[in-house]
């Protein structure tokens, strides 16, 4: 019996795991597949204008014996796509529809029979070519996923060769000869020029921390959208043990006037917390700044730390985090040796306003309300109330503008290989908060 209740304990505990709930969501909308498309078609162009097919060589027959082609130095000199649509099928993945499109081939050829053999130039002229592919997003083990294409149908109406050589009367009965083996080969090969991108998914904020961008799930294609649900969680650097969080369920807004929108919930931004909390990072230590303030023979040293890992709550229109600390107050002594003085309790109120700059979501910290109590002191019993203006205005002009400068750094957002943000609009809202953008490719 106890070993079935721990089968049952364990069973939900991975099935837990298996269906958590995203700490980031992206969605992409049929505006911004349209805009993919025309920057993918581009790139095609470009790579098919560089790549250098491999040689051709074999047999055709001819007559009683066989013509012998080799072609080499293939080389494609221009791409022509002057139809082009894209879709979503639900379920399924993308479909990408390429039509009447056009390629102009520059080559050597070789040609021998025989009693006959010839060499020189030539170009092939490949025109009414259409392409249908549909592409899947695979998910592996690692939560990595990729464009994969699933299955590629191309078609060409003419193929035009002309050749250059020393026996031109003979060249139009052997092109016939080279249809064959250019179409088998070249033509049916258009599709897989489209290659495959992989998201980064475990990216470094800053030499404390890292954000795991891996996928929960398949992503999820409906007609006007894709959807991918990233698990958005962050870790002190090295260390991806599981934070003591678990994610809300939240839901994108049915929009798709944008290109893309990202959304970050309060799960992403409290195991943020909780990764710089553990590395140490709400703990400062102030001396010469302070030093100006001091209201006793020495100078002081103050020693600020978080008690508790800062609570991070998303309203609408309001990003706040709650933290609760303590500040230790030194006298710095002529040995350079430290007595502590007191120990005081801080909550401090604190809101921040977002922004996004050089593919970062970006913030600024402002300091909402502070509230003092004694915890302990070597100096005897005092009124909080006579230090409290003296340390507020400590936090407001050296701590605050410290945490500023680190979060001024930012957070990377997902990776999007040489791809900007063009107007994005933050908003905030219960539990989470949400990107608005179109994008801009960069070459």
């Amino acid at each position: 019996m106890v070993k079935i209740c721990c089968s049952l304990l364990l069973l939900s505990l991975l099935s837990g795991q298996i269906n958590a709930n995203p700490g980031v969501k992206v969605r992409i909308t049929q505006k911004g597949l349209e805009y993919a498309k025309e920057v993918g078609l581009e790139i095609l162009k470009q790579n098919m204008e560089k790549e250098h097919f491999p040689d051709l060589s074999g047999y055709e027959k001819f007559g009683l014996g066989n013509v012998k082609y080799n072609i080499s130095r293939i080389h494609v000199t221009a791409v022509e796509f002057p139809s082009a649509s894209v879709s979503l099928i639900p379920g399924t993945g993308i479909k990408l529809v390429i039509g009447n499109a056009s390629l102009t081939i520059d080559m050597n050829w070789n040609i021998r029979t025989w009693m006959f053999k010839d060499s020189g130039r030539g170009t092939v002229y490949i025109s009414k070519v259409f392409v249908t592919a549909i592409f899947s997003t695979p998910l592996d083990n690692m939560g990595h996923t990729s464009i994969s294409l699933t299955s590629c149908r191309t078609t060409s109406g003419d193929i035009d060769i002309k050749l250059n050589g020393k026996s031109g009367f003979l060249h139009n009965f052997f092109i016939k000869y080279l249809k064959k083996p250019i179409h088998r080969r070249l033509v049916a090969n258009i599709g897989y020029f489209v290659l495959s991108t992989i998201l980064t998914v475990l990216m470094s904020i800053d030499d404390l921390a890292e954000v795991d961008y891996s996928l929960n799930s398949l992503p999820a294609v409906f007609q006007p959208f894709i959807d991918l649900d990233l698990k958005g969680t962050v870790y002190p650097a090295g260390d991806y043990t599981g934070p003591p969080y678990v994610a809300a369920p939240f839901a994108i807004p049915d929009q798709s006037d944008s290109m893309l929108y990202l959304a970050f919930s309060e799960y992403f931004f409290q195991t943020s917390s909780f990764a710089y909390y553990t590395a140490g990072a709400f703990n400062i230590t102030i001396t010469e700044e302070v030093a100006k303030y001091s209201v006793i023979p020495y100078p002081v040293m103050l020693k600020l730390m978080a008690t508790e890992v800062p609570i991070i709550s998303l309203e609408e229109d309001s990003f706040t985090v709650e933290i609760q600390g303590s500040m230790e107050v030194f006298a710095v002594l002529p040995d350079s040796t430290t007595q502590s003085l007191f120990t005081m309790n801080i909550t401090a109120n604190t809101s921040i306003a977002l922004n996004i700059f050089d593919q970062k979501l970006m913030g600024s910290l402002c300091l909402n309300r502070l509230q003092f109590s004694l915890a302990h002191s070597n100096v005897g019993f005092f009124e909080i109330s006579l230090l409290e203006n003296i340390l507020s205005y400590i936090l407001q002009t050296e701590v605050i503008p410290s945490a500023n400068a680190k979060l001024s750094k930012g957070f990377p957002l997902p990776n999007l290989a040489n791809v900007t943000l063009t107007r994005p609009h933050i908003t905030i809202v219960q539990g989470y908060i949400l990107i608005s953008t179109d994008v801009h490719y960069k070459h």
